[in-house]
């Protein structure tokens, strides 16, 4: 067991001024650590970063060829949206497809991020929706799983059969034993595992086109929808969104509430996860795009790297005053 390690640096002039810890793990296709960084097996929740593990019951049960789901509606089920209208409005038709409306989701309203979605909101005085959550996506794909499985409708309780396959689904590509559960903020239960376990199911995606049975084929599914659509896994402005485009669709990435994020790099067969103990947003965007700079999937200079890796911090008149960048260790 060790502690965390520096993981991202927040230098101003000459001075070091703030610095995040964390624990990062790189797996290969036999789910081994190729490569860590602090505490390989420290118990974190993975939070967002895990939807597609959660999705894929979604396939396997039958549930999404019964439907007839789109790659877009498994994009979504994967999602952390911006509550856009692209997204309120394929989840929308989702939910009408499923013969059901916004107060058959269990995830809770929530004030888009989206500024003009959230504009026209304050605008016209109306209150967001659960469609509006970030959740929204998944939410409709456990909605769809419950119809399929003639399951009730408060799925998200932790005895409900859709968690049930959620968690079976979840343990078998960790390759371990959920230890606890912890309440997501929409309201479905989080499973808890290590960063390796995170990492070696990362791989396990990865990996999936090496092999024939039927999760393996739901994978392979979920992880070319994430890539066809990095516009409906998160949004404008995002780091899912900007980072799975400057790499061309080669490589799905997924962050998580409280500073986690994911990578899934089929060519390589590899998969990444990593924690920031203080939950920052900044470093862990920093530390995904460093190591995957590292692994010579993501070019370091180009212009969507730079707004996460080696990024000026600039003063309200635009003066370059400090940058944000990984810390050494975290490069190889």
């Amino acid at each position: 067991m060790t502690n965390p390690v520096p993981i991202a640096e927040i230098w101003r002039g000459q001075l070091l001024e703030s610095l995040h810890l964390g624990h990062a793990v790189v797996c290969d296709d036999s789910g081994q650590v190729v490569r860590s960084w602090g505490d390989p097996d420290a118990v974190i929740y993975p939070r967002s970063s895990a939807k597609m593990i959660q999705a894929l019951p979604l396939i396997t049960s039958g549930a999404a060829e019964k439907f007839g789901l789109t790659s877009e509606q498994l994009a979504l089920a994967c999602a952390s949206h911006n509550g856009a209208e692209i997204h309120t409005s394929r989840v929308n038709s989702w939910l009408t497809q499923l013969g059901l409306t916004d107060s058959d989701f269990r995830c809770g309203p929530q004030l888009p991020n989206d500024i003009p979605a959230r504009n026209g909101l304050i605008k016209t005085d109306t209150s967001p929706c659960q469609v509006h959550n970030n959740c929204s996506g998944k939410h409709a794909g456990f909605l769809t799983l419950a119809q399929h499985m003639g399951a009730g409708p408060e799925y998200v309780e932790m005895d409900h059969p859709v968690q049930q396959a959620c968690l079976t689904a979840f343990e078998e590509t960790t390759e371990q034993d959920s230890p606890c559960f912890g309440i997501d903020g929409c309201s479905a239960p989080n499973f808890a595992t290590t960063v390796t376990g995170l990492a070696r199911s990362m791989a396990w995606f990865a990996s999936a086109s090496d092999r024939s049975d039927r999760s393996s084929s739901a994978a392979q599914q979920l992880v070319a929808a994430m890539t066809t659509h990095p516009d409906l896994v998160a949004g404008e402005t995002r780091a899912c969104t900007n980072l799975m485009r400057a790499m061309d669709g080669k490589v799905a990435i997924k962050t998580g509430a409280e500073a986690v994020f994911i990578a899934i790099i089929p060519e390589k067969r590899l998969g990444v996860a990593l924690k920031i103990v203080d939950g920052a947003t900044r470093a862990s965007e920093c530390a995904i795009a460093a190591i995957l700079v590292s692994l010579g999937v993501l070019d370091a200079n180009h212009p969507e790297t730079l707004k996460y890796m080696n990024t000026p911090i600039r003063s309200r008149r635009g003066i370059e005053a400090g940058i944000v960048r990984p810390a050494t260790e975290l490069l190889f």
